[in-house]
């Protein structure tokens, strides 16, 4: 086990840890964004530079700092490091700049994106980046294509953080798409104009931290935020696929079909592609109850969950009233 401060909060953890699950761990504000790493996929992290971090004492047996600002996704930690994040403001300071960077050639489309509202880029920008650019060149642009039945491909919008490049080579047999070109000229790619028809190819759509890939069968037809996220589950016949899954529905109709994710935007479990782009009755699933959303997201302006009362105001109301909420409640009563 290894003792380290984080932002003067002291944890212990098992040794190859690295420093962005170690600050998982406390949890809160003081987690550091990540946009290209994802605890499921093997062999992601270390490409955006958005999770750095200052190591302020290396170790209990080399308490030097760091000489640089190190990516915390692919860090391992050291008993007795002292780590500094929000606390130190050169960090913050470069988070601003990643921003910067990874909005060079990104469009500012928000406005028509499918993927405003729950977008890894948008919410990054929003808490570090700056509300000006001072880039002034020619932003590259891509044309939209279809790379499979159920997947569009808009370039433009990628920041090349290889997430779906190590999700096919996870879940598929034969990945027939990856990263072409070099520099500022690498872009994704499907090798001599295969299309991406594998069982497993959906994922891809999730494990995408911008709009870069999109479900054909959801584009445009609501925004994110006049969805009704819930939880349901079946038996499928696929042996890697959970069958655990988020219907979003519109009133009576499913719209789109999604994985389960976890506080951090990373899914819990695989679909695959029958769960995801054919089952869209809800005849088909065993519906669980309504899906947890982030009090801080912009979903969660049209959720559903009850609100709770507060336990004084409960205390204060006649007993015949408490027993008519608890008899028929509009509302979550927290005693």
């Amino acid at each position: 086990m290894a003792k380290i401060t984080f932002d003067g909060i002291e944890i212990e953890v098992p040794d190859g840890t690295t420093i962005l699950n170690a600050a998982r761990k406390i949890g809160g504000n003081i987690v550091p964004p990540a946009m290209c790493y994802y605890t499921p996929i093997k062999g992601t992290g270390g490409k955006c530079r958005a999770c750095l971090v200052k190591v302020a004492a290396g170790s209990a047996k080399d308490p030097r700092p760091m000489p640089k600002l190190v990516p915390s996704c692919i860090t391992t930690v050291q008993d007795g490091m002292v780590v500094e994040n929000t606390t130190n403001q050169s960090v913050l300071d470069v988070r601003k700049g990643i921003v910067e960077m990874l909005l060079i050639n990104h469009p500012l489309d928000c406005p028509v994106c499918d993927q405003a509202g729950e977008c890894d880029l948008q919410n990054f920008a929003f808490e570090h980046g700056v509300a000006t650019t001072r880039y002034e060149e020619e932003r590259r642009t891509f044309e939209k294509i279809d790379i499979g039945p159920y997947i569009q491909l808009h370039m433009t919008r990628c920041i090349l953080c290889y997430r779906c490049v190590y999700t096919a080579d996870q879940l598929t047999e034969r990945r027939v798409h990856g990263v072409l070109g070099r520099g500022d000229a690498a872009e994704i790619g499907t090798y001599i104009d295969n299309i991406i028809d594998q069982d497993f190819s959906g994922n891809v759509i999730d494990v995408c931290p911008v709009g870069a890939l999109t479900d054909k069968t959801w584009r445009f037809k609501s925004r994110v935020w006049f969805t009704k996220p819930v939880n349901a589950h079946r038996n499928c016949s696929h042996e890697k696929c959970g069958g655990r899954v988020v219907l979003w529905y519109k009133g009576k109709d499913v719209l789109r079909v999604t994985a389960r994710k976890d506080e951090y935007g990373e899914v819990k479990e695989w679909i695959c592609n029958e769960c995801r782009f054919e089952k869209k009755e809800t005849a088909d699933w065993t519906i669980e109850g309504p899906a947890h959303i982030d009090s801080s997201s912009v979903i969660s302006a049209n959720h559903y969950e009850l609100p709770v009362v507060n336990p004084q105001v409960i205390a204060d109301l006649p007993e015949s009233s408490v027993r008519d909420l608890e008899n028929n409640p509009p509302l979550k009563l927290g005693r």
